[in-house]
């Protein structure tokens, strides 16, 4: 008879009965009455008050009944936290049993109890398991401490489990080792700080021979945690890549996706004229073939990996157009994917065989997937310009066929078409032109428009065109109603004396019948435009186009580095970085690629914004004189009124509050600026405190020698202010910053009666004196000045944080212009933390507000960049040397009191350094490391 018979029952005083039979002598009875009581249980009856009874049954050699005690336990433990206590005698009892599956099944259930009462006295049968005999209990065990460290963590560090998990990956068994290397994976996910996997070429060999030998879900821990390693050189990465080559056979698609995994991290590091290189592109492409003859499900699952593998490496399939293929019977979803994977493999080699697939799948019956078909032949017109031709006729024959959506995305693709090749394919306007009336999608009745109003001097009746559509403008979408609003200022702009009606017409209905804002300020500029200067108008309005680039998809190199590191997981299918979607408080790791070695490629680090020195630091929008900037307008351009001097910061630097605020340390009394008028004391002085000559790297030197000073540039062109043109730039000299201005006069007449206005900043910064011109300038005369500035001023967050906008007075008018000043100019002379402060305020800031950045091309040693980021007030309080490569840790403080620490990590050979930056306000961090870029390359 079956199971069912436990699940029906029609009597009363069922728990009654239940409680009888559990307490029999007869062994088969009681075994009988537990099979019930675990059925009442999973249809979701209440048998709590059976515990005791039940618990009673654990004392027992029969397997099959000490599972049944024990499923009912994990389930019960939680609502009976003092009844559970009971079970621990058993547990400790059961983990001493002869059986080894007796032995891990205690300790398997032991972990699945989350009640904190009962987790210290299982600690000691786990320490037991862990070291026992037989390797299915220890690898039982090791997944045990993954789970108590969910419920406990302290106890598990205090009990030492973590060294035992560490050991154990030098397990003689696989599945040992697996298990270890899943459960350290595990907690180091929840602590991203903690180093667990303390990954080295020894326990990577290990890794690597165990993996030959475990099970499929032990290949993948042992694989993923492959991933996470960075080999020291190419040599190492090379022999990695050899040892898991095998695993892309393997039958399980999750395996084979790990490896590919690792496989594409490592090749990084390889230089591409290895002839190695070139054997594992060949190897990579027949695993994902394979992948796509499994059912649908899995197959998007690997068309959505493949997508990133095509875009970081399209050699790799590029022979293997045919198996993206769409077959009839596959699902949209699928087609969908093999579609775009299509487009990102075509060539000038295989276009002609996927012109004529796509035109194929233009004539099938699903509307989303003919669309993107047509969609399709328009990108590859784009991407491969030979076909281009042959894919506007194919885009013609389409349009013949009258079908409405095709009609409507034909045209959608033509527009893009012209667009990337003008002057070439105009000829199909008056067919497109035909077709006007059939449109009722918005997009579709946009790019129409734009095509008639781009090309109005072709078509001769493009107003009577245009005029069609104004008919119904109000009912209308935005997208269209803009587009013929541009389209019909074209229009005039190339025919003005047919057309001033219609123009009239529309910015009528644009600006005075339209609640849409968008759509009102477009028409006033137009209006305006055409109103004062009509050459204007058509420098602006008929303005070269820039060519449309090829793939307008891609994802952004940054984000496609990361999402290689997650392949096989949910972020690849997703194609957004796991922060994106996992909510809760595991901190997500950032992961990058390695960075390219013996290649002139280098690989771009996250965050990471290339900073050409000083002048490509300019705001590229500098506001013209008359634009509302803020509170400049209402400032008062009088002489500053000097703020009294604010007290230095009256924590002493051992108890300093680590600013727990936001940016601007929140309320004003965290905020204490450094006084910038008088010199700190302690500017001379060693900085060694005791730490021993090691700390003490440059004694003092280079304190007094000033920050780095960039070149001045031209901050406000004559042109823009009647003649008068300001360069400048920012130094901080022992303790005071200033602004040294050079002010020319271009104009015909005598320039005086100068005055400097801030508007409010992310850092306070103000004059600390008036401007001082002393005599009148005259005209081609210049003059320099060295404004001193204090940071006592109004805050107001900037966005850049270091934009800084001014307003300068003089006899002419006002003028405003708006700079970027180098963040290394708040940097203060006491920003040398003590090493223990340094220590634990590297540990108590949390991990999220750790940011990494590459310094490329800077051949200095340690001692150099040193004592070149000293000068800067950016001071080295240890130096270490870790197995070739040399680690500074520095602290630097802000003018309003928030500490950065960073770690710089250089190595002897490598051009590269590694910035680590951990901060309260880790806005800041950007403009941290672009100080030390500035500072080190110049």
């Amino acid at each position: 008879m079956t199971d069912s018979k436990y699940f029906t029952t029609t009597k009363k005083g069922e728990i009654f009965e239940l409680k009888a039979e559990l307490n029999s002598d007869k062994k088969e009875k009681k075994k009988e009455a537990v099979k019930k009581v675990i059925a009442s249980m999973t249809v979701g009856k209440d048998v709590s008050a059976l515990f005791p009874d039940v618990v009673n049954c654990m004392q027992t050699d029969n397997l099959e009944l000490k599972k049944l005690v024990y499923l009912y336990l994990m389930n019960y433990a939680k609502s009976q936290p003092d009844m559970a206590i009971m079970a621990v005698n058993t547990f400790v009892k059961d983990c001493e049993d002869p059986n080894p599956l007796i032995r891990a099944l205690a300790v398997r259930t032991m972990g699945c109890i989350r009640v904190d009462k009962i987790t210290e006295y299982l600690c000691e049968p786990l320490r037991k398991c862990l070291k026992d005999e037989d390797p299915y209990v220890r690898k039982t065990a090791a997944v045990c401490v993954a789970k108590l460290h969910d419920i406990n963590a302290q106890l598990v560090e205090d009990q030492g489990f973590l060294d035992t998990l560490k050991d154990l990956i030098s397990d003689s068994n696989p599945m040992v080792v697996a298990n270890a290397v899943a459960a350290l994976s595990e907690i180091a996910e929840s602590h991203p700080s903690s180093n667990l996997l303390d990954l080295n070429p020894q326990s990577i060999n290990k890794l690597l021979t165990a993996l030959n030998e475990c099970t499929e879900w032990g290949q993948i821990f042992i694989l993923d945690c492959l991933a996470n390693y960075m080999p020291k050189d190419d040599r190492e990465a090379q022999s990695i890549c050899e040892r898991v080559t095998p695993r892309l056979s393997h039958a399980n698609s999750a395996v084979v996706l790990s490896a590919v995994k690792v496989l594409m991290k490592f090749m990084e590091m390889l230089s591409k004229d290895l002839d190695y290189y070139g054997t594992l592109l060949k190897k990579l492409a027949p695993p994902l073939v394979t992948l796509l003859s499994a059912e649908p499900e899995l197959q998007y699952v690997a068309l959505r990996n493949i997508n990133l593998i095509v875009q970081k490496r399209p050699e790799i399939l590029k022979h293997e157009m045919k198996v993206f293929f769409v077959k009839y019977n596959d699902p949209i979803y699928v087609k969908l994917e093999k579609l775009d994977i299509m487009i990102r493999l075509a060539s000038q080699a295989n276009i002609a065989q996927v012109l004529a697939e796509l035109k194929e799948y233009a004539t099938e019956v699903d509307v989303d997937f003919v669309r993107k078909a047509v969609r399709a032949i328009g990108r590859c017109a784009i991407k491969v310009e030979q076909s281009a031709e042959r894919c506007v006729s194919t885009l013609l024959d389409l349009i013949q066929t009258k079908v409405n959506y095709v009609v409507q995305e034909a045209i959608v693709v033509i527009k893009d078409i012209f667009r990337k090749y003008p002057n070439k394919y105009e000829s199909v306007i008056a067919t497109l032109c035909e077709n006007l009336d059939s449109l009722d999608e918005p997009e579709a009745r946009a790019a129409m428009i734009w095509i008639v109003g781009e090309y109005a001097e072709r078509i001769d009746n493009a107003d009577e065109l245009l005029e069609s559509f104004l008919e119904g403008f109000h009912d209308e979408s935005t997208q269209v109603q803009l587009q013929l609003l541009t389209a019909i200022v074209k229009l005039f702009l190339k025919k003005p004396t047919e057309t001033q009606e219609l123009v009239q017409q529309v910015l009528s209905l644009a600006t005075q019948d339209s609640d849409n804002p968008d759509l009102r300020d477009r028409g006033y500029i137009y209006w305006r435009l055409l109103s004062t200067d009509p050459v204007a108008a058509k420098e602006v309005v008929l303005a070269e186009k820039p060519l449309i680039s090829e793939e307008t998809d891609l994802i952004e190199p940054t984000l496609l580095d990361e999402l290689i590191c997650y392949i096989g997981t949910l972020a690849s299918v997703y194609h957004k970085p796991p922060s994106a979607f996992v909510e809760g408080s595991r901190g997500v790791v950032h992961k990058s690629l390695p960075p390219r070695t013996g290649s002139s490629e280098s690989a771009e680090s996250p965050d990471t914004a290339p900073s050409g020195g000083p002048a490509a630091d300019q705001p590229s929008v500098i506001p013209t004189q008359g634009d509302l900037l803020g509170d400049l307008l209402n400032l008062d351009l009088g002489p500053p009124v000097s703020g009294p001097p604010m007290a230095t910061s009256a924590v002493q630097m051992g108890a300093v509050d680590l600013l727990g605020d936001s940016l601007m340390g929140g309320s004003g009394g965290s905020f204490t600026p450094a006084p910038s008028t008088t010199a700190p004391t302690n500017v001379g002085a060693p900085l060694g405190s005791g730490l021993g000559d090691l700390f003490d790297l440059t004694g003092g030197v280079g304190t007094l020698s000033g920050s780095y000073v960039a070149p001045k540039t031209v901050w406000l062109p004559a042109m823009k202010a009647k003649g008068l043109e300001i360069s400048g730039t920012f130094s901080r000299q022992v303790g005071s910053i200033s602004m040294d201005l050079v002010l020319t006069n271009k104009a015909l007449q005598v320039m005086s009666d100068f005055a400097i206005q801030f508007n409010r900043n992310s850092f306070g910064l103000a004059p600390a004196a008036p401007l001082q011109v002393h005599a009148p300038l005259a005209p081609n005369q210049s003059v320099e000045i060295s404004l001193p500035l204090n940071t006592v001023g109004s805050v107001m967050k900037m966005e850049p944080l270091n934009n800084l906008q001014v307003a300068v007075k003089n006899n002419i008018d006002v003028f405003y212009f708006s700079t970027l000043y180098p963040l290394h100019i708040l940097f203060v002379e006491d920003g040398k933390m003590e090493r223990q402060m340094f220590l634990a305020t590297w540990k108590d800031i949390p991990n999220e507000n750790e940011t990494q950045f590459q310094i490329k091309d800077c051949s200095l040693n340690a001692d150099a960049v040193s004592s070149k980021l000293q000068g800067s007030n950016i001071f080295t309080i240890a130096k270490r040397n870790v197995e070739g490569q040399d680690m500074l840790y520095q602290s630097l403080k802000l003018t309003n009191g928030i500490w950065v620490l960073a770690e710089l990590r250089i190595q002897p050979s490598n051009p590269s350094f590694t910035l680590s930056l951990k901060c309260r306000a880790p806005e800041v961090s950007q403009y941290i490391y672009q100080a030390y870029e500035t500072i080190l390359k110049n």
